[in-house]
């Protein structure tokens, strides 16, 4: 168990009602006088179905990074690409379910945890491992929130200059105006707010990703592409450091960390239903992973860029594809980073409301109202400037992913269940289990020096306040 310095905190998660009103439940083994709160009773509250944490699953995994996919195989090329791809999906999917096993195991034993932080620090009783959990993650939600804020301005830089080349505005123009939507789509109290959003940021997802790959087969099909080369680099060093950062990248692209949190939206009890949640998600994941990766390779080869979208919209020369396509596809990419940018903010949101709200008091009484409003506007409003500030802040987030999706996603699921599950340790579940382990730390370390090199790399590009994103 955790240490007893974290037993207020985590105790006032465990269990609590799916039913909030003036006064929120009690919540589950902790007396008759003991309440959840605020964090609990207002942004994580316990309301919602399998389709549910499906959709939000979909949204914080499925995103514009299905793009930059085909670079990755291009590292790699079409046999290992694809099949690491394949390794990945699946391993991650087992990792996922795995936490989920983990969640319904503490929960069936009276201890429901709807916090990572809390559930890492009780299964693995440690107390550092409490901040350590509660420090990456915060990491990684707010790069995250930073990395749409950045990558939503720059779709609208790119549909504001296809309509007026000389126009006066600035990168930073629109990086104010997606914080302004953002600060005004944050007031919705909750995760669970967020299903119907999340669901259209599914649709979004499926829609661009055939509106590119239609693009790419279209591409590939004219004379004007340039002609497909599907080798890789002739020197060996290079191809090395090609494949470690296609690995990086796969690895990052399948991360969340806020699974538990996901989960937590579900209406108790919740054994089972993540498990629904998670194949709905995966159909998602496998359908626009794979089309995006296989067409976007297939058009452009070893010469497709870091975002497939810039390789159908090179600078110089015309367009690829069709401009009303390209555009469409750009406005769904903008409004899933939206659904995105909101999604990875609720850990920041929780943190905030369990702090600064009162959970006696209903969650839209002035009270509560002002603190939300003020708190989740001055966030958005750091993040906008941390992305008009540095406008090669993706380079940096892929070092934090590279960092922390690992550790979150890939070592510790796998770790909490050999420890709270206790299979005996010659059984192929703990020796697969500890495998996956060891092979995915050094997929982190060979992740975050990529990620390094490549910052390294692109040094010589940055610059504050730039009207230019670093690719």
């Amino acid at each position: 168990m955790a240490p007893a310095a974290f037993d207020a905190e985590a105790g006032a998660t465990n269990g609590h009602g799916a039913s909030y009103g003036t006064k929120p439940a009690p919540a589950a083994g902790l007396g008759p006088g003991a309440e959840a709160d605020a964090g609990a009773a207002f942004v994580l509250e316990s309301k919602g179905t399998w389709w549910h944490a499906g959709f939000h699953l979909t949204t914080a995994i499925v995103g514009p990074t299905v793009l930059t996919l085909p670079y990755a195989l291009r590292g790699m090329g079409w046999g290992l690409g694809l099949t690491l791809l394949s390794v990945m999906a699946a391993v991650t999917f087992y990792e996922y379910s795995l936490m989920s096993r983990v969640l319904d195991h503490c929960e069936a034993r009276g201890r429901r945890h709807i916090r990572f932080r809390e559930l890492a620090a009780d299964v693995l009783g440690s107390g550092w491992m409490f901040y350590f959990v509660v420090t990456v993650q915060t990491a990684i939600n707010t790069g995250v929130s930073i990395g749409a804020i950045l990558l939503a301005a720059d779709c609208l830089e790119i549909m504001y200059t296809s309509l007026a080349p000389h126009g006066p505005l600035k990168l930073y123009h629109f990086i104010i105006i997606v914080a302004v939507v953002l600060a005004f789509l944050s007031q919705l109290p909750s995760f669970h707010s967020l299903r119907h959003i999340n669901f259209v940021s599914l649709l979004l997802s499926l829609g661009y990703t055939i509106l590119v790959a239609a693009a790419c087969i279209r591409a590939g099909l004219s004379k004007n592409v340039p002609p497909k080369d599907y080798s890789l680099s002739s020197s060996k060093s290079e191809k090395t450091f090609d494949a470690f950062l296609s690995v990086s990248i796969l690895a990052s692209v399948f991360g969340n960390g806020i699974l538990p949190e996901i989960q937590a939206t579900l209406a108790p009890p919740a054994a089972g239903k993540m498990m629904k949640a998670l194949v709905l998600c995966y159909s998602v994941v496998v359908f626009t992973f794979f089309l995006s990766s296989i067409t976007g390779y297939w058009a452009f080869g070893s010469r497709v860029q870091s975002n497939v979208l810039k390789s159908l919209m090179p600078d110089s020369g015309p367009a690829l594809a069709p401009t009303w396509l390209l555009g469409v596809a750009v406005l769904f990419v903008l409004l899933q980073l939206l659904a995105i940018g909101l999604v990875y903010s609720q850990v920041a949101y929780e943190i905030m409301e369990k702090g600064s709200a009162d959970a006696s008091q209903d969650r839209f009484s002035r009270r509560n109202l002002v603190p939300r409003l003020l708190l989740r506007t001055l966030y958005l409003a750091f993040c906008a400037f941390v992305a008009a500030m540095l406008p090669f802040f993706g380079d940096i987030v892929g070092v934090v992913g590279a960092v922390g999706f690992v550790p979150l996603d890939f070592v510790l699921p796998v770790l909490m269940y050999n420890m709270a599950l206790a299979p005996p340790r010659r059984s192929p579940v703990f020796l697969a289990n500890t495998a996956v382990m060891v092979l995915f730390a050094g997929v982190g370390a060979i992740g975050a020096f990529a990620s390094i090199r490549k910052l390294a790399l692109d040094a010589g590009k940055f610059k504050l306040f730039s009207n230019n994103v670093v690719d």
